[in-house]
């Protein structure tokens, strides 16, 4: 008789441990996430407008860029980027002999960079990764002279390495903000003085998530809704 009743104990315990388990795991959402990192099997591709800007000889200019690559297990990136410097930088070489007084001169230059990303922390909402840039391009020195006159000498090539540390915060599921600082070396060809190129980057980005866009597209959800981004929350409600 006590045999039976401890049986039947035990059964409906495993039937109420069963009951809530199940209970726990339908309250939690599909897009659950651990809030140490986002860890996805899936590649998908990215695509950001890089608008750098650097202290170059005294003065701050910015370079345009814009890259794409692709992204897998939510930790790798790997791309290309094309970038090109906005405005002059003035140098600081001897001019050469002949010139008349009064010339200003400026380089100017553009580049085509391969890069690699590693993203070390981070949830869906918010990263820190480290980039690193490898490129190659070309430079050239403008002059302008007093009589209005302008000349240009021929491209010389150049080659820069660009390790940086970089942030971003997801707006809205498909696009993002990002910030981040680093530096730029740059090893030239010519006889151009690498600090005229050399020096401090800090950028800011626009980062579109294209897979994420278009699975909100193709699954006719809100364009603005903050659904996957709220894991903090999400991890406290279920614990």
């Amino acid at each position: 008789m006590e045999a039976a009743c401890l049986s039947r104990l035990l059964l409906a315990s495993s039937v109420l441990l069963l009951s809530a388990t199940t209970g726990r795991a339908a309250a939690t959402p599909a897009y659950y996430y651990d809030t140490t990192f986002v860890r996805q099997s899936h590649r998908r591709a990215v695509f950001q407008f890089d608008q750098r800007f650097s202290i170059l000889n005294g003065k701050v200019v910015g370079i345009n860029g814009v890259k794409g690559g692709i992204e897998w297990r939510g930790r790798w990136r790997a791309g290309l980027g094309v970038y090109r410097l906005s405005g002059g930088v003035p140098t600081r070489i001897a001019q050469p002999e002949g010139t008349p007084a009064g010339t200003r001169d400026e380089v100017r230059f553009r580049y085509l960079a391969a890069y690699g990303e590693y993203v070390f922390i981070g949830n869906p909402r918010w990263e820190l990764s480290t980039p690193l840039q490898l490129g190659g391009g070309s430079y050239y020195t403008k002059y302008y002279f007093p009589d209005g006159g302008i000349r240009r000498t021929n491209n010389q090539f150049l080659f820069v390495i660009e390790p940086s540390i970089a942030a971003h915060y997801r707006v809205f599921r498909w696009i993002g903000l990002g910030a981040g600082t680093g530096y730029r070396q740059v090893m030239a060809a010519g006889k151009l003085p690498q600090d005229d190129m050399s020096g401090i980057i800090f950028f800011g980005r626009v980062k579109l998530f294209l897979g994420d866009l278009l699975k909100v597209v193709r699954g006719h959800e809100r364009l603005f809704s903050q659904r996957g981004l709220e894991n903090s929350r999400l991890r406290q409600t279920a614990e």
